[in-house]
């Protein structure tokens, strides 16, 4: 109960400009969270490239379409 009576206390002026303005930072979070699967994707590419290349495919939600042989 401390603990929940002290996150309060210290978030109270977040908490209380929730009210005031209806604005969270829901969207950072979510892309803060897609950046972090894509980063766990991205593990054995040694280059920086390789990483944005995966935080860009996991992040533009292309459709690949596989190859068809003909």
């Amino acid at each position: 109960m401390k603990d929940a009576a002290l996150t309060l206390r210290n978030h109270s002026k977040e908490i209380l400009s929730y009210f005031h303005t209806r604005l969270t930072n829901a969207i950072c979070e979510g892309i803060n969270a897609m950046i972090q699967a894509a980063k766990r994707k991205a593990r054995g590419f040694h280059t920086f490239e390789g990483y944005a290349a995966m935080i860009y495919l996991a992040a533009g939600k292309l459709k690949l379409a596989t190859p068809v042989l003909f």
